[in-house]
């Protein structure tokens, strides 16, 4: 019934979100021919990891949600960075999962998604921080977190975030908009405090524990000991015979690429990561 009433409202902003839209005939293209193959998929396949690895070789570019004043909904699935492959994957497993296949129904997918409440409303209706994104989409029933106190989930974080608030010249629209930022602050303040399980990167091996709690297709959020931030990066799980691997948009080869190295490795090449979160699309 929830699921239900949250389609229902997705429709009734249709025609309020169809002004404040930006994207390219080649992603409206693009979305429509992934859907419209989807449609004849087996109900058993993988969705995210098929629609993650139709990005494989689309360049990284950062910050490409913040160019329009006032917020509008972008979509490009032409450039993307973690969080951008990582929304445009989850909305389309998503249209998948509830057999919607119109590019209208992946706008309002993403708009669900992206937004608090499901709502677009301004710059700070954007979900800036990826803990953010995982409570207000876990109430709405889109993901879930895997939260369990047995291993491999042995560390706990403690979320203290500030960056946006405290580096507003980073962000252009809290530049050109300083009221936005006690917003942000009062958002942050919201988050802090609260606790979450998660996988040290020491526990992040190719052991037959670690197979059974990550699936192929999850989200990876990488925690880590940057102060005033919550997540370092985002991607999904792949699993090979050496172990598990990570599907990003990475900044260090410029693409969407299936990280070579383990997970594992790549974890231990950054100090400040600390382990993961583990999210999943709900069905």
């Amino acid at each position: 019934m929830r699921r239900v009433i949250i389609y229902i409202i997705s429709v009734m902003w249709t025609l309020t979100i169809a002004a404040q839209e930006h994207y390219t005939a080649a992603d409206s293209t693009f979305v429509t021919q992934l859907l419209t193959e989807a449609r004849s998929l087996s109900r058993t396949t993988n969705f995210p990891l098929h629609f993650a690895r139709k990005f494989i070789g689309r360049p990284y570019v950062a910050h490409t949600l913040e160019v329009y004043d006032p917020e509008q909904l972008v979509v490009n699935t032409r450039q993307l960075d973690c969080t951008t492959l990582v929304e445009n994957v989850t909305a389309l497993t998503l249209c998948a999962y509830r057999n919607l296949y119109t590019w209208r129904d992946y706008l309002n997918a993403l708009v669900q998604m992206r937004y608090r409440h499901g709502k677009l409303d301004g710059y700070t209706s954007r979900l800036h921080y990826f803990t953010d994104w995982i409570e207000d989409n876990t109430r709405k029933e889109l993901v879930s977190e895997v939260q369990q106190e047995t291993q491999p989930f042995t560390a706990l974080q403690t979320i203290s975030v500030n960056y946006m608030s405290r580096h507003p010249e980073a962000y252009k629209a809290l530049s050109r908009h300083p009221e936005f930022t006690p917003l942000i602050a009062a958002q942050e303040d919201s988050l802090n405090g609260s606790t979450y399980r998660y996988i040290p990167k020491s526990e992040v091996r190719n052991t037959t524990l670690l197979r059974n709690v990550v699936r192929d297709g999850d989200i990876i959020a990488i925690t880590c000991s940057k102060p005033g931030l919550d997540i370092a990066h985002l991607g999904f799980a792949v699993w090979r015979n050496d172990g598990l691997h990570l599907l990003n948009a990475s900044q260090l080869h410029k693409q969407v690429v299936e990280e070579p190295m383990t997970l594992g490795q790549y974890l231990s090449k950054h100090p400040s990561h600390t382990g993961i979160r583990i999210v999943r699309i709900q069905k």
